[in-house]
């Protein structure tokens, strides 16, 4: 059964569901910065997933990361799986822009985080339902 590494539980929002991953928002309202978990248990890297998972993982990441390059009109893309502090594999897909808080250097620990309003969440899932072209096979949650 697959159950969220509690940081990540903690540090973000859920959005919904691909075929193999969860998407979440980062809770830091300084980036456009999803996350991308599969659900799968206890695999912790992208060598534990079988090959139709890992082609899986990068179908839906290069997916989100087109859609999200367009939607938040990003300079640049940034993608990885790091995992030092969550062990769970997760997938980073960050939008990243020339005027961001951070620009050019990475968006970890750069400033502490500023939570997103129920507005401003609203405002990027309608964003991502009208522009979405990601797949057929993505589910936003409730």
């Amino acid at each position: 059964m697959f159950v969220l590494d509690s940081r990540l539980e903690q540090d973000t929002l859920p959005l919904g569901d691909f075929p193999l991953c969860r998407l979440l928002l980062m809770n830091d309202s300084h980036y456009p910065w999803f996350i991308l978990v599969p659900r799968r248990e206890e695999v912790s890297e992208l060598f534990q997933l079988d090959a139709d998972d890992q082609q899986a993982l990068w179908r839906e990441t290069t997916a989100l990361a087109e859609t999200l390059k367009d939607t938040f009109g990003a300079d640049k893309m940034n993608v990885a799986t790091l995992g030092n502090v969550v062990g769970q594999l997760h997938m980073h897909v960050i939008a990243r822009r020339r005027d961001d808080a951070a620009w050019p250097a990475p968006v970890w620990g750069r400033h502490p985080a500023e939570p997103y309003t129920e507005q401003q969440v609203a405002a990027i899932r309608r964003k991502l339902e009208l522009e979405l072209v990601l797949t057929d096979d993505f589910r936003f949650g409730e």
